[in-house]
């Protein structure tokens, strides 16, 4: 795959539509604070989202479609890249947990099993695995 198909349009219409799943997530139990404000700007520029569109997400994040992915890997990719996001910014603490409880939520984890998940995430994070032990790691502890 060439670095232009990287950034196809297909592409960028998936960021668009995933950062604005995570507006939803993060507008669910009232506004933005300054803190998932931060949040959301690391990661609109990580997901090569321009300002024009920037601002119409924000303003209305329910205009764009939902794709939950329907597949645990997807899903503990997406998470992966929150969770270091996250850790990237140095959030810690309260903060930490609630954006990712939201985001896990968000992402279609069960309720039941988000504490421990998110736990388990940022650790793997604090330790810098890569995706594949993740996964492996997340795989292995949400079937038990």
């Amino acid at each position: 795959m060439s670095y232009c198909d990287l950034y196809s349009s297909g592409f960028r219409e998936r960021n668009r539509d995933h950062f604005a799943a995570i507006v939803r997530v993060a507008l669910s139990d009232g506004p933005i604070n300054e803190r998932e404000q931060a949040f959301l700007d690391r990661l609109a520029y990580n997901l090569d989202i321009d300002e024009e569109h920037y601002i119409k997400i924000l303003d209305d994040p329910y205009g764009y479609p939902v794709h939950t992915p329907h597949f645990h890997d997807i899903r503990l990719e997406r998470l992966y890249d929150i969770a270091r996001m996250i850790y990237a910014d140095e959030i810690e603490g309260a903060d930490e947990f609630r954006i990712m409880r939201r985001q896990c939520i968000g992402l279609g984890f069960r309720h039941e099993n988000i504490d421990d998940l998110i736990t388990r995430s940022m650790e793997l994070v604090h330790n810098k695995v890569d995706l594949d032990t993740f996964q492996e790691a997340l795989k292995h502890q949400h079937h038990h």
